[in-house]
């Protein structure tokens, strides 16, 4: 029987997959080929400037060319410029991450409304397929699959960025060996790979409330996942501003409307660790590591928010079961 439920999970995700595959798949896929492009252009009108105009590539200084990088460096010189690379890795994948979220936030907000606008849900109903397995083959697609792909595609750009910038480096005398040793990419994959279960739990809220809208709303649903919780703080403020409710306005944005609307983009779970931030590459990307990043499950925000979700999610499961627009 668990097999038999484990089996159509997987057929149900990779049909989400397969149905969404233009933004799970190649929305990553473009961004960072256009990434990838640019950087490019802006590499090859460096070198076109610098020759016209005689310019020296230099790291301090003249007095101090990037031939120093061949040279022996001390371990915080040579933090440094680890942590600059490992920055190259990452930018391609926050860029990317960028798009995840608004790729997760309108895929959920029709997860379960588009089914019901072509009436394919009469289709998947007579089916022998539970309300419970296809919303969390959705939740799967939403929080697992879309940023997994996201992680592997950054990866592989930020690798190829990383040689671009190497091979370009090579060209003013630096030993391309000696600079991509000093860069730490399974370590920066590693991470990356090991935010996806904090991105699952931290992206639940949002992912429960649009799924509640999709599910519930007879038409845009759009407009009641948005416009409903940003006019109840309007209201809110309005209140408070006239001194007859004492509820904390800041408190309502930034831990209800924030929390449903603006969790699918990764690393916004940052805003619950404490001691981010530092004097140089090196400590910044430090305080940024994936297990800096899990001390947010000690923060009461992120399990109330999951809570919340389980809650949405049953609501959601609940009207898919017994919504009809007929």
């Amino acid at each position: 029987m668990k097999t038999s439920t484990a089996n159509t999970l997987f057929w149900l995700v990779k049909r989400e997959f397969w149905e969404h595959r233009g933004g799970f798949f190649w929305a990553p896929v473009v961004t960072g080929g256009v990434f990838v492009l640019l950087n490019i252009m802006g590499i090859i009108t460096g070198e076109v400037f610098g020759a016209r105009n005689g310019f020296n590539l230099s790291f301090g200084g003249s007095q101090n060319n990037m031939r120093l990088l061949s040279q022996a460096l001390d371990k915080q010189s040579m933090d440094t410029v680890g942590a600059g690379l490992d920055m190259v890795m990452y930018s391609s994948t926050m860029i990317m991450g960028i798009i995840l979220g608004f790729v997760v936030f309108f895929y959920c907000l029709g997860a379960l409304y588009d089914d019901r606008r072509d009436r394919s849900i009469l289709f998947w109903k007579s089916l022998p397929i539970s309300d419970t397995a296809t919303v969390l083959s959705k939740i799967i697609s939403a929080t697992v699959v879309a940023p997994f792909i996201t992680v592997i595609a950054g990866a592989l750009t930020g690798i190829l960025m990383l040689l671009m910038f190497a091979a370009a480096l090579s060209l003013h005398g630096v030993s391309v060996w000696h600079l991509l040793s000093l860069s730490h990419p399974l370590q920066v994959i590693a991470n990356m790979l090991g935010s996806i279960p904090l991105y699952l739990l931290w992206a639940l809220p949002t992912v429960g409330w649009l799924m509640l809208c999709s599910a519930w709303a007879r038409s845009k649903p759009f407009l009641w996942a948005v416009a409903l919780p940003i006019a109840v703080g309007i209201v809110i403020g309005w209140f408070d501003l006239l001194g007859t409710v004492n509820v904390p306005n800041s408190w309502y944005w930034r831990d209800v409307v924030a929390r449903i609307l603006g969790s699918v983009f990764p690393g916004s779970w940052f805003g619950e660790v404490s001691g981010i931030g530092g004097h140089n590459p090196a400590e910044l990307l430090s305080s940024l590591s994936v297990t800096r990043g899990y001390t947010a499950l000690a923060s009461a925000n992120l399990w109330l928010g999951v809570a919340a979700a389980i809650a949405m999610l049953a609501g959601a499961i609940w009207f898919r079961r017994w919504r009809d627009d007929s």
